[in-house]
């Protein structure tokens, strides 16, 4: 499906809006992450990124990042007439490992709260080029293991955890579930894939077919993937999850897709992995869109289609398990 004209013309005006990664020292980065934040407070901004869901609790919290310093975290809880402990869902906003922030996320985690009826932890976990890998990874994972040891007074069960996120996020999300199974815990019921890259080695055709699509160009995966690698080849599991030796006894999947994405076949490829493992999965290639169009729900109705079907997926493994 030709993507449809209003994505076109929010991709020549992303692309003119500001310096690009690719164009960005590493010094310089910083700046743009800051720049990029003030901009969710424009009214052009809260339009694309759609109108919060009320009646949500929200607080600012510090976790434990993976070298015992303050992470951030932001919770958001159903109504108090929701009865509690509730199931918690870890959401690891996307941002190529670089860019990003809570506010990026607010929508979706807002939405997956109170539709859901489950307590969402956004993770502000470290970035590069300040902090590469393996520090993103390590601060995801911190937050997990935070949860689930002060599940008690958060009023989280436990027992009912889930993790999410949109591309780096989506990554973060996946890796996460490795560490939880190769570390012994903590168990997690579910993982939300949208539009995760995970392969930083190989260049797959979706990447050169979507090379200059809105949002996410070939250059700037090029520019992201320098500054989270740092050097490194990327081919360690734990960066890039596809290559993982083996995916056998990992959480059930939700993996969601966009077609006009450079990063498709990525995410094709590690639920079909998932798939030949055993694992439950469940995978949706969203035509007509772009990459990033979960953040963008008043541009991109297709993100309240994904949004409905992150819903029942969690719903389904975390309120109301068969087991």
């Amino acid at each position: 499906m030709k993507l449809p004209l209003r994505m076109r013309l929010f991709g020549l005006a992303y692309g003119r809006w500001g310096t690009p990664i690719s164009r960005t020292p590493a010094e310089g980065v910083p700046a743009l992450r800051a720049r990029q934040n003030r901009s969710y407070g424009l009214r052009a901004a809260r339009i694309v990124m759609g109108r919060h869901a009320e009646g949500v609790e929200v607080e600012d919290v510090v976790a434990v990042n993976a070298d015992g310093g303050p992470l951030p975290v932001r919770i958001y809880r159903p109504p108090t007439s929701v009865r509690r402990p509730l199931p918690a869902v870890l959401n690891f906003h996307g941002g190529g490992f670089a860019t990003g922030s809570l506010d990026q996320a607010e929508w979706l985690c807002r939405e997956v709260c109170y539709r859901a009826g489950v307590t969402v932890v956004s993770v502000d976990y470290r970035m590069a080029p300040e902090h590469p890998f393996p520090t993103p990874p390590d601060d995801c994972y911190a937050a997990l293991t935070w949860v689930a040891t002060q599940a008690e007074r958060l009023g989280i069960d436990a027992g009912r955890l889930a993790v999410m996120g949109d591309s780096a996020g989506g990554n973060l999300s996946a890796v996460v579930c490795l560490m939880a199974r190769d570390r012994g815990g903590p168990r997690l019921r579910s993982q939300v894939l949208i539009y995760p890259g995970t392969d930083f080695v190989t260049t797959y055709p979706s990447e050169i077919r979507n090379a200059t699509a809105p949002v996410l160009r070939a250059e700037d995966i090029a520019a992201y993937s320098a500054f989270y690698r740092a050097g490194t080849d990327g081919t360690h599991p734990y960066a890039s999850p596809l290559r993982a030796p083996d995916h056998r006894g990992l959480p059930p999947a939700l993996v969601q897709t966009a077609e006009h994405d450079a990063l498709l076949d990525e995410g094709h490829l590690y639920a079909r992995a998932l798939a030949r493992a055993g694992v439950p999965v469940r995978y949706t290639e969203y035509v007509g869109t772009a990459h990033g169009f979960i953040s963008m729900p008043g541009l991109a109705p297709q993100a309240h289609q994904a949004l409905w079907e992150i819903v029942t997926e969690l719903r389904a493994r975390l309120v109301d398990p068969q087991g």
